[in-house]
Order: C-alpha cells, then structure tokens, then sequence
C-alpha cells in the first residue's frame, strides 16, 4: 500500500481546507486510514482515523466538530475536511495507514503543509 497525500496551503483563521490522501496498492476492509500532523517544535499527533470497511471514525478532542474524516472506495481517496481553522492547526499533515490487527502505523505517506494565517 502506498499513499500520497496532497491539498495543502494557506488560509485565514476560521477558513476551510480539504486534504486528500490517495491510497495506492492492496487496500482491504482491515485497514485503518489516519491523520497525523507534526507542527514546529512539538511531537507528532494523531489528528483522526477512520476504518476502511466500516466508515467508522475516531478524532482528537481538539478537532471535534471542526474536522470530517471520509474515505472514497470506489476513488481509493481519504479525505480531510478541516472547517473553522485555527492558526493552532498550522503543520505538516500526513496520512497513515496500518492493519486493524495492529497496533502501529507502518505505511506513511508524504506530508502536506496547511498554514493557518491571517
């Protein structure tokens, strides 16, 4: 499995960005898709996740009710719909996937950069 992420950029504080990730390879109903982001100076963090079988989600506290996490089967795309962004939320995001079997994400994709700006 092999995923490339892309849709970063700028915008303005309470604006919108849609991030895409596109899943390549052998994808089955046992794999979980993921979020992270990495910001400047601070450790990497689990941004959110859904399973590709089931649609079934799972998000940090901190974007609850701002950010969408949704997955395509047909297109082989996980897609990040960030609404009411904060300049908090500036950082590398990057898509990851692992099997629901395990505990750790092994497969990563490139990141793309969002800055949150006015």
């Amino acid at each position: 499995v092999q995923l490339q992420a892309s849709g970063g950029g700028l915008v303005q504080p309470g604006g919108s960005l849609t991030l895409s990730c596109a899943v390549s390879g052998r994808v089955s109903d046992f794999f979980v898709m993921a979020w992270f982001r990495s910001a400047p100076g601070k450790e990497r963090e689990f941004v959110g996740s859904i399973r590709w079988g089931t649609g079934a989600t799972l998000y940090r506290d901190s974007v609850k009710g701002r950010f969408t996490i949704s997955r395509d089967k047909a297109k082989r795309t996980v897609t990040l719909q960030m609404n009411g962004l904060k300049p908090e939320d500036t950082a590398v995001y990057s898509c990851a996937a692992r099997r629901s079997d395990t505990t750790q994400y092994n497969i990563w994709g490139q990141g793309t950069e969002v800055t949150v700006s006015s």
